[in-house]
């Protein structure tokens, strides 16, 4: 029987008190903060909105609207029921609730971990834009164990919150570190011979079959790449497939396994973005498939590339958020032309760190993601109570 087991047997065998959020918190919203103000009033403090990147860090300003410790969540858009916990001095936005507890014996982190896993149920996802807003919060109802068994609870799950920290820590100390050899290994002097991509490779763009006719695309299995896909880096499979009597209706082509492929265009910073195919397909026609010849490794080609992003960004006609490069461009682009053996061994050292930082089936991605699942686990586990008693 572990520590908990046993607490909960002395101290709740009967089952835990049913609480609702507004019996032991004091609910409250932020105010309207417009990112001009935000960038007006620069400082120290952080403003947290309704996103979840960055902790949910909207941008730092110089004053702060609360100090201590909180609980925040959002109540508005995609993430609406997101919850987290705050600790210091700070502001949130309209978009944010906050949750000041009132009622003793109750350890705010188990209150932490308990909304984690509830608000989420009580969202209101109709009219196309989720909402948990204050009032419902406050009728959120949780299990209160005796503060012996939150304190416990905490511990566990602290100690899988700070486990998967560390490898996050890790994995970005890694990522910068990939980044600086991606350039450094790719940062060649005059003396290397450089020759333009149209003499090293076909390039090849795509095409998509009339998404109106459902017989291109219902049971398809030929694999069929969209331009945000360049987004994963390497291509082991794609997100749709079209049948035969599509790809025969179009333009678009199969390239081989190890083709580089450049987003010519797409929504926000994907055009100028690389990938590399690990299977044949074919893909649309916002991207150019990249068939290198034998003076050429591919996989030296995808990463020199992939570190020329800001420079294939700058290149591109035009500067809104679609189009911008095209077929053309690609096939003039200079590229360096070491040895094959001095491109062999560079890609070598980069796949590794490729592997170790982007990897989901190996390295620190698979582990932190290993590590997700089992905390997920542990959560429900001890945060569900039997024989619940009003």
């Amino acid at each position: 029987m572990t520590k908990l087991d046993q607490l909960i047997k002395d101290l709740c065998p009967n089952g835990v008190k049913v609480v609702k959020v507004s019996d032991i918190c004091t609910l409250t919203r932020g105010i309207v903060m417009s990112k001009e103000f935000i960038r007006d009033n620069a400082g120290d403090y952080p403003v947290f909105s309704s996103q979840t990147e960055n902790d949910g860090v909207l941008g730092k300003i110089s004053t702060y609207q609360y100090d201590g410790e909180y609980l925040t969540w959002t109540t508005d858009g995609a993430n609406a029921g997101s919850v987290f916990y705050r600790k210091g001095k700070f502001s949130i936005t309209n978009v944010c609730g906050l949750l000041t507890l009132r009622a003793p014996n109750i350890n705010l982190r188990y209150l932490y971990y308990i909304l984690g896993t509830t608000a989420p149920k009580y969202v209101n996802k109709g009219m196309g834009n989720p909402k948990l807003m204050s009032n419902v919060m406050a009728k959120v109802t949780i299990p209160v164990p005796p503060i012996a068994v939150q304190n416990e609870i905490v511990r566990i799950l602290d100690a899988f919150t700070e486990l998967t920290a560390e490898l996050t820590a890790e994995l970005t100390a890694r990522k910068q570190q990939y980044e600086y050899y991606l350039n450094e290994l790719l940062n060649f002097s005059n003396g290397v011979r450089r020759a333009k991509i149209e003499t090293l490779a076909q390039c090849y763009a795509g095409a998509t079959p009339k998404t109106s006719i459902k017989e291109y695309w219902e049971n398809g299995t030929i694999p069929w790449m969209s331009s945000g896909e360049v987004n994963k880096g390497q291509i082991y499979a794609t997100d749709q497939k079209i049948t035969q009597l599509g790809y025969d209706s179009s333009s678009t082509k199969m390239i081989p396994p190890n083709t580089v492929v450049v987003a010519l265009a797409g929504q926000g910073k994907t055009r100028g973005k690389v990938a590399i195919t690990r299977i044949s397909l074919c893909t649309n026609q916002s991207l150019c498939a990249i068939v290198t010849n034998h003076k050429i490794n591919s996989n030296f080609l995808y990463y020199y590339l992939l570190s020329k992003y800001d420079d294939l960004r700058r290149i591109s006609s035009g500067d809104g958020t679609r189009g911008g490069l095209n077929l053309k461009m690609i096939m003039n682009y200079v590229v360096p032309v070491p040895p094959l053996e001095e491109q062999e061994r560079i890609v070598k050292i980069l796949d590794r760190f490729e592997a170790l930082c982007n990897d989901i089936s190996v390295g620190l991605p698979a582990e932190i993601k290993a590590r997700q699942q089992q905390y997920e686990y542990y959560r429900n586990k001890l945060l569900t109570f039997d024989n619940i008693n009003g």
